[in-house]
């Protein structure tokens, strides 16, 4: 510096008078203790009994204040005797001092103090059973997330350090052997039919394969065995894998699949860990070691464990032996309990001694650790919830109307097996000269000298049913699911190329991983979103500072500078590459370089020295940088921070910025660089950041022995602890910096996002036990007057109302999901009602509830879920915080148990993959947290922001579309079905047809089966600019606009007409000709053809060359199929075609025909669209005529609201 002075100001000693002997690391535990307990304990030491602490946990060490309880800590003669006496015998800390603390329930983590860092025990850990006592969660009904898991002496673990054979032998832990698969060979068969009949109309093709002896269930077994296949090899890769495990006295490599309970096992830097292990020691002398939970909770940035010092001692001698006791497996990732018996002492194991499967090994160069759980009991796989067999909602209703059909058939075939009855009792002598169909099938007419044998009325209507069985079989169609597969697959090949959802980042197109819930896009009701990664980048840049009362960064102008590109931090003379860009406002650069001696010197040297030195980021030294100048090239060194929290990343990177670079750490020690001059500071004490607390605190000693507390924290905490000289100063400060916090952070998120509004009414739900959580929803129910979620439930109309508009906007935090309902709009009446009865919440504004994982830990019982779904139902939006990776399937499967209501679910990381599976449609991320979600997905895209294209649009269109599709190809069966009908009603109920079997096979196949596939890929009822403008118009699918019941019995009706139609005007008009039956049967064949057809050309909204090729293009093809038929010599309808073509009579029938059979339908839909038309048709209208009604303005102006 240029002033020549030292670093720390006289005013950094206020509070310390004189030295302080330094203190060992074996009395750090007893600096600090956890929050919200009072303590007033003593240690017995020496036969002196020394008072420690009296105080509560809300005055922790901060500011001036706590600088005053340090004080008297450290330079008391209570506490300064304990540290003398407890210098000598360092080895004896751990058995003689006895630390107690009331019997009580701990309500939450216990927040890691300076014993952890220096890895020693924390205070409270002292004990035999840190757990007792203490009430967990149980498990949901529907969806376990965590069980009881206590240490005690009837349900604990017993893990033998280094005897894995006296610890599975004993106990038969199971192997560390995966299975994602669903299938095995052996299984396959059974579970994938289980599968495919459910349904309902593969259970009538199966009666029909068995009568036809024809296989059609076989194809769709491939997809899921192609899928389960590429399981069991990933499955296969990753159980193959090898880590280093001690065996003869040394580590060698073995197999993940074989690594067993009790093994020690040793992983070296960026390796991943095999299982879940309890640290023993690590390359670092203190036991720290750093890890990357990237695929267990999505986090991104690093994470402290720590290996016990008793065993970190004894690690370099490689003595392994020991007994552990720990909880149950369990789904709880937050969480561990247990202790170990080790050389004769009993040490305490808790969430930050565990390393889990997963997890990749950080800045240091190995690790060794004992294996507690392994294979399909680590709590990674406890987590990961079986892939899901999904199938469209659609196809649910479908199986609904496949019923009701099979209730159609039952009767017609009742109809004509009755009939033969009644006909064969008056008609029964008459059998050997009638020409019967069934006369070569039963007897042998040369030996019984007679063609037909006559087996009694009871057979011989069992035996019309069958028959009649078979002629109406595509009464039900089979072909409707092939057809759904290739409609599927052409709107997939659509999505995938739609460059609008190509990312040019990531170079990512939009991915259709599932080809069979596409339509289910169109109907999504409830967004489930992870945070980081998905909804955000997870950056967080430093901009503004306020500092000794004055604002620095306020402005981009002349008094700043953004350093762009690759930001630089020049710190005497070495220079720093920095990841991030930063503001730099010159004027404080300028101010930091002034003399000490001025007051606001020294407070920007305080701030920027605390944004430094407090916080737990790790700094990385990663080589040499070239810094290309006009005139020179400069050499700069890189440096990155990782951390667990974004905001204290992003503040230490602005303090490189400004010259104060952290650049070494230690669980001991910091060393930064101030303005080229390295300060190293001793870390006697560290807090860190909790949510009850909201500060972190860190004590440090200069090299001048001074000693100093440095806080930062969150305004709600800090502004409570600073003197009262700061209140005036608190009216005109804006707190820019939300530091850790994480429920605060993601509320704050909200608001950035536009999501919350400060119109909103927040209810926030952090209780730390079962009797809290309940209050806080009572409490929050009774106060907004929520009641009508029942109401709503029991009032179907009120999920269909006309006015209502989707935001797909979604938010939460890093392992965090928010639920966001697309809400609805409601005209004033419905709005004053609702009110009145409190389904909106309160009169003051809208609802938004924030909750937090630990909160859920409680609320999903059975007895908590119902009081949650009543106030998330109410909410306009719902976030959760810190939710482990069940617990966010938990929340979708609430939602879904208790609504019909469609669910989607998105996100980026391993940690989503049990959400985005629990959801009916799950999205993933292709984002930098890896691949888990993509692959776990349903679809896959680039950036978040694709969704609303993708569910506005293809969405849209895509359940237009299929619900089309399969209300027309109910018609198009029904209708030729039903024409055979009236046939064998008009001829003696003999099951006879007046078609060949070429016609009846290729009508489905053949004659009307392209149209239906090309119309439900590219048929588009409204511009895709339209659909983006007007997002009220996706509530089209929500009202189950184009496929419901009542659609489905119109078009039943109009088939009935139809068939009607078809078989009696030409039945009528050649009554007194000579037609033959084939000829009759090849008009029916070409008019049904032409009928169905002309049918969906009514009903196609945007007309291209290819539909036009493929509707007319069929009925030619038609015709040509049967002149070629009727060519053929041994068909008894030879030249039929021909001797029909040449009448005029022919011809005039077909179009006579068509126009009949489509003339109720074509005036129902004028006067509909002229009295009643719905959003899409006045929408379609608009589009030509380029005016858009006013309501469908007002939805857009409510939606960029």
């Amino acid at each position: 510096m240029s002033s020549g002075e030292p670093l720390l100001s006289s005013s950094f000693a206020a509070g310390f008078s004189s030295p302080v002997t330094p203190a060992t690391p074996s009395c750090g535990s007893f600096n600090y203790l956890c929050p919200n307990i009072s303590f007033s304990y003593s240690a017995d030491i020496d036969g002196t009994q020394s008072q420690i602490l009296d105080r509560k946990g809300d005055g922790e060490l901060a500011s001036d204040k706590d600088e005053d309880c340090a004080e008297k800590q450290l330079k008391g003669s209570k506490s300064t005797a304990v540290a003398n006496r407890i210098e000598p015998a360092v080895s004896q800390c751990c058995q003689s001092c006895v630390v107690e603390c009331p019997a009580r329930e701990r309500s939450q983590p216990v927040s890691r103090g300076s014993m952890e860092v220096q890895g020693f025990p924390a205070a409270l850990e002292i004990s035999a059973n840190p757990l007792q006592g203490e009430k967990w969660n149980k498990s949901r009904r529907k969806s376990a997330h965590f069980e009881d898991s206590f240490p005690c002496e009837e349900n604990s673990r017993l893990i033998y350090i280094n005897d894995p054979v006296k610890t599975n032998d004993q106990y038969e832990f199971t192997g560390n052997e995966i299975c994602t698969s669903k299938y095995t060979v052996i299984t396959f068969l059974p579970k994938n039919l289980f599968i495919q009949f459910h349904r309902v109309a593969y259970l009538y093709f199966l009666a029909i394969a068995a009568l036809n002896q024809l296989p059609p269930l076989a194809v769709f077994g491939r997809t899921d065995g192609y899928e389960d296949w590429r399981r069991h090899r990933s499955d296969r890769k990753e159980n193959n894998r090898e880590a280093y495990v001690f065996q003869s006295d040394r580590f060698q490599l073995k197999k993940w699949k074989k690594i067993r309970a009790g093994e020690v096992v040793k992983v070296y830097a960026d390796e991943t860990m095999p299982c879940d292990m309890v640290l023993l020691g690590t390359s670092d002398p203190t036991g720290i070691a750093y890890i990357q939970t990237m695929n267990l909770d999505g986090e991104s940035n690093l994470k402290t464990r720590y290996a016990r010092q008793e065993t970190v001692v004894t690690l370099k001698e490689q003595q392994f032996s020991g007994l552990i006791k720990c909880e149950q497996p369990n789904r709880n990732i937050y969480e561990f309990a247990g202790n170990m018996d080790f050389n004769g002492q009993r040490i305490p194991l808790g969430q930050s001694n565990i390393v889990l499967r997963g997890c990749q090994l950080k800045n240091v160069d190995w690790a060794v650790g004992v294996v507690v759980y392994a294979g399909q009991e680590t709590k990674a796989m406890l987590n990961s919830a079986v892939s899901p067999s999904k199938r469209s909602k659609l196809e649910g209703y479908m199986n609904r109307e496949t019923l009701w059909l099979s209730v159609f058939l039952f009767i017609m075939c009742a109809v004509v097996a009755l009939g033969m009855g009644l006909w064969l009792e008056r008609h029964g002598h008459q059998l050997d000269t009638l020409p019967y169909y069934r006369r070569r099938y039963f007897t042998d007419g040369s030996n019984n000298k007679k063609y037909y044998k006559y087996y009694g009325i009871a057979m011989e209507v069992f035996f019309s049913f069958l028959s009649s069985v078979i002629v109406f079989q595509i009464m039900i169609p089979i072909s409707l699911y092939i057809t759904m597969e290739l409609v599927r697959l052409g709107q997939s090949y659509f999505m995938i190329g739609d460059t609008r959802m190509y990312d040019k980042n990531s170079n990512s197109r939009f991915q259709c991983r599932s080809l069979n819930i596409n339509e289910d896009l169109g109907q999504i009701r409830y967004v489930f979103s992870d945070k980081t990664g998905t909804l955000t980048e997870n950056k967080m840049n430093f901009r503004r500072a306020s500092v000794f009362g004055k604002d620095y960064g306020k402005i981009s102008g002349p008094g700043s500078h953004m350093l762009q590109g690759v930001s630089i931090a020049v710190i005497g003379r070495r220079m720093w590459k920095l990841k991030s860009t930063i503001n730099v406002d010159l004027e404080l650069v300028a101010l930091l370089h002034k003399n000490l001696a001025d007051e606001e010197r020294i407070s920007a040297h305080e701030f920027f020295l605390t944004l430094a030195a407090c916080n737990t980021v790790i700094p990385i030294l990663s080589g040499k940088f070239i810094l290309c100048n006009r005139e020179f090239l400069d050499e700069a060194e890189t440096i990155d921070y990782q951390g667990e929290s974004p905001d204290e990343q992003a503040l230490v990177a602005a303090a490189s910025a400004y010259g104060y670079t952290l650049i070494e750490r230690t669980s001991g020690h910091i060393v930064v660089d101030v303005n080229g001059e390295e300060l190293r500071l001793d870390v006697l004490g560290l807090h860190e950041f909790d949510s009850v607390r909201k500060r972190m605190s860190v004590v440090i000693r200069f090299p001048n022995s001074s000693v100093k507390v440095l806080v930062k924290g969150a305004d709600s905490s800090m502004f409570s602890i600073l003197i009262k000289t700061t209140e005036r100063l608190m009216r005109d400060t804006e707190i820019w910096v939300l530091t850790g916090d994480k429920q605060e952070t993601a509320i704050s998120i909200g608001l950035s996002c536009k999501l919350l509004t400060p119109s909103m009414q927040q209810i926030i739900v952090n209780g730390t036990s079962e009797d809290e959580c309940r209050r806080l929803l009572t409490d929050a129910i009774s106060k907004y007057g929520i009641k009508l979620v029942n109401f709503r439930n029991s009032c179907p109309r009120m999920k269909n109302l006309q006015n209502s508009y989707p935001d797909i906007s979604s938010n939460a935090k890093t392992s965090d999901i928010l639920m966001h309902e697309i809400e609805q709009t409601r005209s004033a009446n419905d709005i004053v009602e609702f009110h009145e009865e409190g389904l909106m919440g309160s009169v003051d504004g809208p609802l938004a509830l924030v909750i937090d994982g630990n909160s859920l830990v409680y609320i999903l019982e059975k007895d908590l879920e119902q009081e949650l779904f009543d106030l998330a139902t109410s909410c306009r939006v719902v976030i959760c915080c810190r939710v482990a990776p069940l617990q966010k399937a938990g929340i979708v499967d609430l939602i879904k148990s208790r609504t019909n209501d469609m669910t989607l679910a998105i996100g980026d990381g391993a940690n989503d993959v049990s959400m985005i599976q629990m959801a009916d449609v799950g999205v993933g991320i292709s984002g930098q947290e890896g691949r888990q979600a993509v692959m776990a997905a349903d679809f896959a895209m680039g950036q978040f922001r694709f969704l609303k294209r993708l569910l506005l649009v293809h969405g849209h269109w895509n359940y237009y579309r299929v619900g089309y599709l399969v209300l027309y190809n109910f018609y198009r069966n029904a209708v030729f079905v039903l024409m055979l009908f009236w046939f064998i009603l008009s001829t003696a109920f003999s099951t006879t047809s007046a078609l060949t079997d070429w016609s009846s096979v290729f009508y489905s196949v053949i004659y009307t089966s392209v149209p239906t596939i090309v119309v439900g890929i590219l048929d588009k009822d409204l511009s895709h600019r339209t659909l983006l403008r007007y997002p009220k118009l996706y509530c089209s699918g929500h009202r189950h606009e184009s496929y419901n019941l009542r659609l489905f019995w119109i078009t039943m009706l109009d088939t009935f007409w139809q068939s009607l139609v078809l078989f009696y005007v030409p039945l009528f008009t050649y009554k007194n000709s000579s037609i033959d039956i084939w000829s009759l049967g090849s008009l029916w064949t070409i008019a049904v053809v032409v009928l169905v057809n002309v049918h969906l050309a009514m009903d196609i909204q945007q007309w291209v060359s290819i539909t036009h090729i493929a509707t007319w293009g069929s009925i030619i093809i038609t015709y040509a199929c049967m002149v070629i038929l009727d060519s053929i010599p041994i068909f008894p309808n030879y030249w039929t075609i021909y001797h029909l073509a040449k009448s005029e009579t022919y011809w005039l029938m077909i179009v006579l025909i068509t126009i009949i059979a489509l003339l109720p339908r074509f005036l129902c839909k004028v006067v509909r669209q002229l009295l009643w038309p719905s959003d899409i048709q006045i929408a379609r209208e608009a589009e030509i005529l380029g005016k858009f009604p006013n309501h469908l303005r007002s939805s857009q102006d409510q939606d960029s609201s």
